[in-house]
């Protein structure tokens, strides 16, 4: 049975696109590339040299950065901002955005996460790179906050790298989602899970109850409305909760039900970075049938206010999605 790699998957979609220059397809080709590097390094991480720990430094969001961060960041940094189609790389570990000068830049804009779920890298969990593409906007060369900070729906394409028992490079372009395996024997990628489809309705539900105490009546209620049993209603759902977004997402995302990360007492806005987690995410499950919401907004349909800004994020079946939003208003 011949195999579909996924750069021929996406250079055969590009050519289904209207003005299509190969542009994206070697955007994409450099951000494939560079997951190939962070899993080598991920699945070797503690044999030799360790690159377990922590660097020293703190990131703009007063979090210490693991060596791993580093390395993913810089590794993904340096690839696509070398590739000529990119005009500005935005990171979750970066205060400023990097400007590539005009004269190597492109029309697209790189915007990621690039180690989801760092923490769990000590105890071998999961983890992954998030990322968005949007097109430049504004006219002439230079790159303003209106390329920077556009509206979520505007997405180019967005998607995600799971390092786990098995690295997949999971993407959507706005038709459909679609899923490709790492072969480490071949070093491809190769087509999976094509066409993925979050179920309507789930049976799952994921959040961290340890932070209960600070979460307002109505999402206390919600969860506990959850956990309450009533066959007719298919509860109580199930609590899944690993505690690294992009495979809990990515679970999710297969298996149907709700994740949650609300807002509350010790962060109002959230915790998550709307950028560089929440709008890719939301982008990605639209594209399967899913939904994603701050509890009162669809994420899509919003404009962050600032590179670095955070969000509360229910994300998952549409159904489910919309019962949250309807208890979290009363």
């Amino acid at each position: 049975m011949e195999k579909t790699t996924l750069v021929q998957f996406i250079r055969n979609q590009e050519k289904l696109a209207d003005g299509a220059t190969g542009n994206f397809t070697s955007l994409m080709n450099e951000i494939l590339v560079a997951a190939k590097f962070v899993s080598l390094e991920v699945n070797g991480a503690g044999i030799g040299e360790s690159i377990f720990g922590l660097t020293g430094k703190v990131n703009v969001h007063d979090e210490e950065v693991q060596k791993l961060d580093e390395l993913a960041d810089n590794t993904f940094c340096k690839l696509v901002g070398q590739s000529g189609t990119v005009c500005a790389i935005t990171s979750e570990e970066l205060e400023d955005p990097i400007i590539i000068p005009k004269e190597k830049a492109g029309k697209y804009i790189f915007m990621m996460d690039p180690l989801d779920g760092s923490s769990n890298i000590d105890v071998d969990v999961s983890i992954g790179t998030i990322f968005s593409i949007y097109r430049k906007k504004s006219p002439g060369d230079e790159v303003t906050q209106e390329d920077l900070l556009q509206k979520a729906s505007e997405q180019v394409a967005a998607g995600y790298i799971i390092y786990g028992p098995s690295t997949l490079f999971i993407y959507t372009s706005g038709k459909g989602v679609h899923g490709f395996t790492l072969d480490p024997t071949l070093g491809e990628f190769f087509l999976s899970h094509p066409d993925i489809k979050i179920p309507e309705r789930g049976s799952w539900y994921s959040i961290n109850e340890g932070n209960m105490e600070t979460w307002d009546i109505n999402q206390r209620r919600y969860v506990e409305y959850l956990k309450e049993k009533d066959p007719e209603t298919h509860r109580p759902y199930k609590l899944r909760y690993i505690g690294s977004l992009v495979a809990d997402f990515h679970r999710t995302l297969l298996k149907g039900g709700i994740f949650m990360y609300p807002g509350d007492t010790k962060n109002p806005a959230g915790k998550l970075r709307f950028l560089f987690e929440a709008a890719p995410l939301a982008f990605v499950v639209a594209n399967a049938g899913g939904a994603a919401s701050d509890g009162v907004q669809a994420i899509l349909d919003q404009i962050p206010t600032a590179v670095h800004c955070k969000t509360p994020l229910f994300i998952g079946s549409k159904k489910e999605i919309e019962l949250a939003e309807s208890m979290l208003k009363k």
